[in-house]
Formats: C-alpha cells, structure tokens, sequence
C-alpha cells in the first residue's frame, strides 16, 4: 500500500503582496511588510516589479491619511 502525499508550494513574497493588494480594500506597506518580513523598500520594489508584469496597481489614501495599494479594476 503506497501513500499519496500531497505538498503544496508555499506562496512566494510576491505572489503574497500581490494577493494582499488583490483584497477589496488592498493592503498598506505596514501589512505588506508584515506579511514578507521585507523592509519597506524592498516591498516597494516588488511592487515595481508587479507592475512591470503588467499588473495596474494604484495608489491611494485611506481616510487616516495611509497609503493603501490595490489592483485597479
């Protein structure tokens, strides 16, 4: 008897910023930090290398006055 083991790639940082920004309320730098352990330029050059890929990621304000990215619809 042979057992089917199943692994699931884990998600790559990339791929996590662009999941968060995908939310209906997009994400913060503070939550993109958060969830990659990057510092905040880095996370801002992911978001670079995003749009380079073609997705139209916009910025705006929050109603504090944070910034907030999402994929524009």
């Amino acid at each position: 008897m042979t057992a089917t083991i199943t692994q699931q790639k884990a998600a790559t940082k990339p791929e996590t910023i662009l999941k968060l920004v995908r939310r209906k309320n997009g994400a913060t730098l503070k939550a993109m930090e958060h969830a990659t352990g990057w510092q905040p330029h880095s996370v801002r050059a992911a978001l670079t290398g995003l749009r380079k890929k073609g997705h139209a990621i916009e910025r705006s304000k929050d109603g504090k006055g944070v910034t907030v990215y999402r994929v524009a619809e």
